[in-house]
């Protein structure tokens, strides 16, 4: 199973992104293989305001109409939330987020190591990512 993340969707609908080229390259291959996908709906909202904020409601239509159909979507509890929270507390660190540190405890709880994203934390949790 793979976790994706919002770094990897950003990537695939914005061409002019720098990662774009492996995320299409990388989701290409996700979505033939036989590895399900699997995501939360905090990363699909921050995927939503992001895309909506700078690429405009097409991209959000394209996440909505073509992406998301094909990820397993996994809606975070109190307890995930709560784990989330706690773990972004305890980082201390500004640029850690809070739907990256839910990532994390949903990705541990489901036992998912590999993760589809271009955001260093991921590795720095200990995940594999495209580059690694």
């Amino acid at each position: 199973m793979t976790f994706v993340d919002t770094s990897a969707i950003y990537a695939l609908l914005d061409r002019s992104d720098q990662n774009h080229p492996r995320a299409a390259a990388g989701w290409l291959a996700l979505v033939n293989s036989s590895s399900p996908l699997f995501t939360t709906n905090y990363v699909l909202v921050e995927s939503c305001a992001l895309c909506q904020h700078r690429l405009g409601i097409e991209a959000v239509r394209a996440l909505h109409d073509s992406i998301v159909p094909l990820i397993h979507v996994h809606y975070v509890d109190e307890a995930a939330h709560a784990l989330g929270m706690a773990a972004l507390l305890a980082a201390a660190r500004r640029k850690l987020s809070l739907v990256d540190c839910t990532s994390f405890s949903v990705m541990r709880q489901f036992g998912i190591r590999d993760a589809f994203a271009f955001d260093r934390h991921f590795e720095e949790e200990g995940f594999t990512t495209p580059d690694h």
